[in-house]
């Protein structure tokens, strides 16, 4: 089993929440609230029945003269013998 810590660049300097927004506005006001993350920086949260679902947040491109594996370094946790056979139990899709 190996098991990651968080792999995302971190988020910039958040406000105290991100805005958030329902689905059907977001439809109607897309165009707009796309303008408004990329004048901000501000990510822009996207709800399904008050639920969160989607996050919309500026592109940052990696370094050019950075290494894509070292931002995986010092991210596994935990490295539990990872050629054991797995036991149908451990598939959920099979239950």
């Amino acid at each position: 089993m190996v098991i990651l810590s968080g792999m995302d660049s971190p988020p910039p300097a958040p406000s105290a929440t991100p805005q958030q927004v329902s689905k059907s506005h977001f439809k109607a006001h897309a165009l707009e609230l796309f303008r408004q993350v990329e004048a901000s920086g501000e990510p822009l949260v996207v709800t399904d029945h008050g639920r969160p679902t989607l996050e919309v947040r500026p592109y940052r491109p990696a370094r050019p003269d950075s290494d894509p594996l070292e931002q995986l370094r010092g991210s596994v946790l935990r490295f539990d013998d990872p050629f054991a056979p797995v036991g149908e139990n451990d598939w959920e899709a099979l239950a």
